[in-house]
């Protein structure tokens, strides 16, 4: 058997060059956000925006370039499962803190 040498089995693989290209996404989308705030470059509500905009190019990396869930027909199942789990946690958490705030505002606590 031949083995390849490798730096050719490393420049053939495709997974492992998609994973390397999630990997430096996620840190420019994470050192965008944190050197934002950390050097004061925009005022508050641009500042808030700028996080929200890479906190969801973030998740859409880590669906695309770990998850290996797009698009395709093949995933849609996946990316429903996914989509439903979302929602379940969105109703639970909103749901909480529905309750905490209708408790908040019957006992007249100041905040």
């Amino acid at each position: 058997m031949s083995e390849q040498p490798a730096k050719a089995r490393t420049a053939n693989n495709p997974d492992r060059r998609n994973y390397i290209i999630g990997f430096v996404l996620a840190v420019v989308l994470t050192l965008v956000p944190f050197s934002t705030v950390g050097l004061h470059w925009f005022d508050r509500m641009t500042s808030l925006t700028v996080i929200g905009v890479c906190a969801l190019a973030q998740i859409m990396v880590h669906f695309r370039f770990f998850l290996h869930i797009d698009l395709s027909a093949s995933k849609r199942e996946d990316l429903q499962l996914i989509l439903f789990t979302v929602l379940i946690i969105i109703m639970l958490v909103g749901g909480s803190l529905a309750i905490m705030a209708s408790l908040h505002s019957r006992m007249g606590m100041p905040i």
